[in-house]
């Protein structure tokens, strides 16, 4: 099966791997991966997708482990088939068993059906956990996004913004002015404009724990290459591992 790396990460530092076969039974609403317009579809015929251990190793590169599934999920499976690869973080929306992953870890508050319900709070903050991810909107800053950038940052916990695209026009209905229909690397979605996604990012502007997943509304702002947030991340762990 060839490898297929993702488009959003080129030029990052960073290749993106799937271990898992099929549709991600967490079915989170508005995700990429279950819209059908995945970089991977149709899934049945390109998944698993891994990068070649000789490619990883070719250069310093970091593997971010599922970008379309949950490393939460099977996770025997995913731990023993990204073993070799000597750089690595995972991506999960299970607030459970954070510890046991063998190296950083991202979780995501509020997948799917609470994207705009109460966060996933953890009672302890284990050392691997990288930061946590937050889908945020315009109209989720009360009940999520406010609460768990409260609650993270005042235990030093990174916090990152991811900010949500929509290909339903009835979702955004809520945020009329917010959003415009525009090209995000490969899809046209509802995303949010450049002047609402600075007013909610002037509400962090001093805090330093707080970053954006990209920058919204520029031309190509939502390139990883344009970010650096999880390279940085990544290694701000692994140091924080080292002390523990």
């Amino acid at each position: 099966m060839t490898y297929k790396a993702n488009p959003k990460l080129e030029g990052s530092g960073m290749l993106a791997c799937i271990p898992q076969s099929g549709r991600c039974p967490m079915n989170c609403p508005d995700c990429f991966f279950q819209s059908g317009r995945s970089y991977l579809e149709p899934l049945e015929d390109n998944l698993p997708n891994m990068p070649p251990l000789a490619q990883v190793l070719r250069r310093p590169t970091v593997i971010r482990v599922n970008d379309g599934n949950d490393s939460g999920l099977q996770r025997n499976l995913v731990q023993s088939t990204v073993y070799s690869f000597p750089m690595k973080f995972y991506n999960t929306s299970i607030p459970q068993g954070l510890e046991k992953f063998d190296a950083p870890v991202v979780l995501t508050v509020n997948p799917g059906p609470i994207t705009d319900k109460e966060p996933h709070l953890l009672d302890e903050i284990p050392p691997n956990l990288m930061f946590v991810r937050v889908r945020t909107n315009t109209w989720n800053m009360g009940e999520v996004v406010g609460p768990a950038v409260i609650y993270y940052t005042k235990r030093e916990v990174p916090v990152v913004l991811t900010f949500m695209a929509y290909y339903r026009t009835d979702v955004v209905q809520k945020a009329v002015g917010d959003y415009d229909y525009r090209l995000r690397t490969l899809n046209s979605y509802w995303a949010i404009e450049t002047v609402a996604w600075r007013r909610i990012m002037a509400l962090f502007m001093d805090n330093p724990w707080v970053h954006s997943c990209g920058t919204e509304g520029v031309p190509s702002g939502t390139l990883c290459r344009h970010c650096g947030n999880c390279l940085r991340e990544y290694f701000a762990t692994l140091e924080r591992m080292e002390k523990v």
